[in-house]
């Protein structure tokens, strides 16, 4: 295993990536270096950066149309669209349709090979219709979230602003870079939500 980080631990730090939920799920156990003195947990930074690489070689053998990113909270929007635009994928960050994937009579029938999760408390209609039709789920997972239904799990803070543009642009980057496609150009910033 690589063990050199995407970015350096101060980066990861400061997008406050690694910060919890006082609320811990026991299958999150695994994830945990620790828990602050307020009773928040933190996720262990080696253990988000080594998820994104295998979430990057484990999309990157997708086709791009097959990937489906679904964000329905307000600071996952921008990242998830924006990772989805530069892979060639598709988002869905507004209010999920029931049927989008379970039903072809409804207009927006998508038929995904691989589905990726924000945040399985908010996009659980989505994760649902996906484990129904047996598509593999990616996830971004909080202290607090189960991991019941989820193929690959990204440990991490899925509701902070910072902590969302981080782990988007990881990811498309990681992703891009495997398909062999220049991402000199790429910058954090433009992962990130407006305030």
């Amino acid at each position: 295993m690589n063990n050199e980080l995407l970015v350096s631990e101060e980066v990861y730090r400061t997008s406050q990536v690694q910060i919890g939920t006082k609320i811990k799920n026991a299958n999150m156990s695994q994830f945990i270096a620790g828990v602050t003195k307020e009773g928040l947990n933190i996720i262990d930074i080696s253990k988000i950066d080594e998820r994104i690489k295998l979430a990057a070689k484990f999309l990157s053998r997708y086709e791009p149309q097959g990937i489906v990113f679904v964000a329905s909270r307000e600071y996952a929007k921008k990242p998830a669209s924006k990772t989805a635009e530069l892979l060639g994928a598709k988002a869905i960050t507004e209010r999920f349709i029931p049927g989008t994937f379970t039903n072809p009579n409804i207009q927006g029938y998508v038929e995904p090979d691989v589905v990726f999760i924000n945040d399985p408390a908010v996009d659980n209609q989505a994760m649902m219709e996906a484990v129904k039709n047996g598509i593999p789920i990616v996830a971004i997972l909080h202290t607090n979230n189960s991991s019941s239904y989820v193929d690959l799990i990204i440990p991490g803070n899925n509701k902070g602003r910072e902590s969302l543009a981080l782990i988007y642009y990881l990811l498309a980057r990681e992703v891009l870079k495997i398909w062999g496609k220049d991402v000199s150009s790429l910058k954090r910033e433009d992962f990130q939500a407006e305030l």
